[in-house]
């Protein structure tokens, strides 16, 4: 029903940006995680968006993949650290953590904006049912 497409389309970017600001929150938890399960520093994570149309001409946003940043990984200066090179340097992940606290405030208004847009919705779909009422 046409009516409630609004609450499909903010309901679909409502689990997006929850999935958004999981990944900034498992990247800013693992900015300092100098080696994983793999032996390697952490690699920072990206959400990528896709548009998502229904066969009901529905609108909306799903998560299209979560990639590994490309960034280069931070090297820092510490001879005394069990992991440092041979010329003392440790490598650390490519977590930028100012970005990624940019990032999940970012989600974090998408979200409020949504949740705005079907409380609205809402409240427009309980009154047009009073609309008749003595």
């Amino acid at each position: 029903m046409a009516i409630f497409s609004i609450l499909d389309i903010s309901g679909s970017a409502l689990t997006a940006q929850s999935q958004r600001m999981n990944v900034a929150a498992s990247n800013m938890a693992n900015a300092n995680s100098i080696a994983g399960p793999d032996g390697q520093p952490y690699k920072a994570k990206q959400v990528i968006f896709e548009q998502q149309l229904q066969a009901n001409g529905v609108g909306g946003v799903k998560v299209k993949e979560v990639v590994e940043s490309e960034a280069p990984a931070r090297r820092e200066y510490q001879p005394g650290h069990p992991l440092a090179d041979e010329q003392g340097y440790v490598t650390m992940p490519n977590v930028d953590p100012v970005a990624e606290m940019v990032n999940m405030i970012s989600a974090s208004r998408s979200y409020q904006a949504n949740v705005e847009v079907m409380n609205t919705s809402k409240d427009l779909l309980m009154r047009t049912l009073t609309i008749g009422k003595g």
